[in-house]
């Protein structure tokens, strides 16, 4: 899927250079590039209101490209990638009940989702007019990892943990899919601004299912 998924990237990316010199009353294709805020899934479950779709969540910070062939003026079919990042530092205390020392553990963990997707984009593709809103239906997959390096260990009285702590990454893929859109503002010609992109982005690893978000913004070429 993965594979498959990227050749029709590359497709769509080639016809969007290839039609770029050509005539039409509406354009043939186009490209995207541009920042994207993944409101990634944590597994709490604090409500039903918007407020708690935000708080059960953690804000990671990337981009997302995309190719699109217009087969007619509403209707094209779209390849997307997107990556987003999430760095932190952990230090935990705990202390035996029994000695009464306390041990300090310490780890960065580096958390990383790409999305590869692909499916149908309806837009008004007109060379006129100013306002290009659009919505997209996309399925693929996508692939998470979370890697800890800097593990350190330590006591009360200054000595190092037990060995055995070892820095490692730990990866899964699975089913993914974007279901929104949101609104182009023609520039000119060839250039349009993505003022926004909201997307529902779910995505299936190890049997659960992470409700996502994506938040973006960028520019059509």
């Amino acid at each position: 899927m993965k594979n498959l998924i990227f050749a029709l990237g590359l497709v769509i990316f080639s016809a969007v250079i290839a039609s770029a010199q050509g005539s039409s009353d509406y354009k043939k294709a186009e490209g995207y590039v541009g920042y994207s805020n993944g409101q990634i899934d944590t597994g709490v479950d604090s409500g039903s209101s918007i407020n708690s779709f935000f708080r059960d969540r953690r804000s990671f910070n990337g981009f997302e490209v995309s190719g699109v062939y217009n087969l007619t003026r509403y209707i094209g079919v779209k390849g997307d990638f997107s990556g987003h990042f999430k760095g932190d530092t952990f230090n935990q205390v705990f202390t035996d009940p029994v000695t009464g020392l306390n041990t300090t553990i310490g780890v960065k963990n580096d958390n990383s989702l790409y999305n590869y997707l692909g499916g149908v984009q309806v837009k008004d593709n007109s060379k006129s007019g100013t306002w290009k809103p659009f919505a997209h239906a996309l399925v693929g997959g996508a692939t998470a990892r979370s890697k800890f390096t800097d593990l350190t260990c330590t006591t009360t009285t200054g000595t190092t943990c037990p060995t055995g702590f070892t820095n490692d990454t730990f990866s899964s893929t699975g089913f993914a899919a974007a279901i929104g859109g949101g609104l182009d503002i023609r520039v000119s010609d060839h250039f349009q601004i993505r003022a926004i992109q909201v997307d529902y982005n779910p995505v299936r690893l190890n049997g659960f299912t992470d409700h996502n978000a994506r938040i973006g913004a960028g520019i059509v070429f």
